[in-house]
């Protein structure tokens, strides 16, 4: 059994204590993911505060995705997600295996197309130019966490033809293979509910929430280069970013 510390009387209210202590005994490892965690119960012995007190931080914890509850079963510990940071630009294959995590490509189409307006408008396009489509839904450890539609020049996409997509990164294949030098990348985040494609490339209830991400990655000398609309699954994945206050 793990041993938790006690609440004391402080300005910090009982249940927020219970949730830290809670907290930390999971980040810490001694409740892994799927662990279950003691009885509301047995919670409110160890901590020496009432049931009341310890319901609400489980409650808030829940809230925050790091337990879940199944009715007639007890309280569990969260699959914690998946991130990657916006500190530096990089592929997520590559961010996610120096993270340890198993990555595999699904490869759904690879074609040429007539660029849509806000894709050539991005790539500094004619109107109705070719370009190059790719959609990949990208697995961590066999379950499927994006979906991601890639735009490039007719060109460079009729040459990653014949790259393995499913194993490896296409930023990487552009700098090692290629030599084409990456600059910077702006990106445009929001949120919405998946529809039918998303829910069923992501393996999520259409209406489920879906983190959308617009990127515009440049070459070194500033011109275009990758456009791409990647989308998230809400529930497995998270971008991090530390900011200061002053620069």
């Amino acid at each position: 059994m793990k041993n938790f510390r006690t609440v004391e009387l402080s300005p910090i209210p009982l249940y927020t204590q219970v949730k830290e202590n809670l907290r930390d005994s999971i980040l810490d490892g001694s409740y892994p993911a799927h662990a279950k965690l003691p009885a509301e119960s047995e919670l409110s012995t160890i901590f020496g505060v009432s049931r009341i007190t310890v319901r609400q931080a489980l409650n808030d914890l829940q809230k925050e995705g790091v337990i879940f509850k199944i009715p007639g079963k007890g309280t569990f510990v969260a699959k914690p997600k998946a991130f990657q940071q916006l500190t530096q630009l990089e592929g997520f294959g590559e961010a996610m295996s120096r993270m340890g995590y198993e990555i595999y490509n699904q490869v759904i189409s690879h074609k040429i197309i007539a660029a849509p307006p806000h894709v050539a408008q991005q790539l500094k396009l004619p109107a109705g130019a070719d370009v190059a489509e790719i959609k990949r839904v990208r697995h961590l450890n066999r379950e499927p966490v994006s979906l991601e539609v890639t735009y490039l020049a007719p060109d460079i996409g009729e040459r990653l033809l014949r790259e393995d997509l499913a194993s490896r990164d296409i930023f990487l294949i552009l700098e090692n293979d290629y030599g084409i030098t990456l600059g910077h990348a702006d990106l445009q985040v929001d949120a919405m509910l998946a529809d039918d494609t998303l829910a069923h490339a992501l393996r999520v209830e259409q209406g489920s929430a879906v983190l959308r991400i617009e990127r515009l990655t440049h070459r070194a000398d500033g011109a275009p280069l990758d456009f791409e609309y990647l989308y998230f699954r809400g529930d497995a994945f998270q971008y991090r970013l530390q900011i200061a206050r002053r620069p």
